[in-house]
């Protein structure tokens, strides 16, 4: 008899948002295909409940979590940073869902991958700071995109980033240097402890970032991989090596 392996089950945090009268949790579509064609895995949306969520509990379900990107920043009390700029854009209940959620899946050794929002999370769940406004710190280029710009266009290659010799994403890249979109606002200050720096850009700003001594794939990066994943190889190894590692986890749960 064929013996089937099964399926691994990726979770993806919600984000909390208000449509007209009525709230809603929602996730980009984007991120749900990276993960079901990408990595081969089944996603499951979890809704941004904060402490009402037996987060233990859901994730002996998982095999996977992948933290997104979103429009909103983490509120900046959560790392000690100054009130934010008038008009920014916050989702308590994301925060109050992905945070304890990051710290507990990496006790578990659970897979982890995070992306934007998702990066700079890891950082904070971690201990570590974020500048808010990265186009206003001396030194550092504006990462934002063009936003009166086509989609293309603002997801569309944007700068270089140089890969850690070694690291893991230079051993999927089979390179030193790849090109990247660039789509946030803010980015990592002080870098939060046990994390090693995987990739910078020209700036000197991190650009990704893996967990030191995980037992099974844990990184985060500032771009989107995501992002059309399967026209470009690098963005396809990575979300295949995060669904190998699922994958692995599935078969051992």
């Amino acid at each position: 008899m064929t013996r089937t392996h099964p399926t691994p089950l990726v979770g993806i945090p919600a984000c909390a948002r208000l449509m007209g009268d009525h709230p809603f949790h929602v996730t980009g579509d984007k991120y749900i295909r990276a993960v079901s064609d990408g990595a081969g895995a089944l996603p499951l949306l979890i809704p941004a409940l904060g402490d009402s969520l037996d987060l233990a509990g859901l994730l002996d379900r998982l095999d996977g979590l992948l933290i997104t990107g979103s429009a909103s920043n983490v509120a900046p009390q959560l790392y000690g940073g100054p009130p934010s700029a008038e008009g920014t854009l916050h989702d308590p209940a994301r925060d109050a869902t992905t945070l304890p959620l990051i710290r507990l899946a990496l006790e578990k050794g659970m897979p982890l991958l995070g992306i934007c929002r998702g990066c700079q999370e890891l950082n904070v769940a971690l201990g570590g700071t974020l500048h808010q406004r990265v186009h206003e710190v001396p030194g550092l280029s504006d990462h934002r995109e063009d936003d009166t710009a086509p989609v293309e266009v603002q997801y569309g290659p944007a700068h270089p980033v140089r890969l850690t010799p070694g690291g893991l994403l230079a051993r999927l890249a089979g390179r030193g240097e790849v090109t990247v979109n660039s789509v946030h606002g803010q980015g990592i200050d002080r870098l939060a402890p046990g994390l090693a720096v995987e990739a910078t850009a020209p700036d000197g700003l991190v650009e990704a970032v893996r967990v030191e001594g995980a037992p099974a794939f844990a990184a985060a990066v500032q771009w989107h991989p995501e992002w059309r994943f399967w026209e470009d190889p690098f963005s396809a190894a990575l979300f295949a090596a995060f669904g190998k590692a699922a994958a692995g986890r599935a078969r051992r749960r």
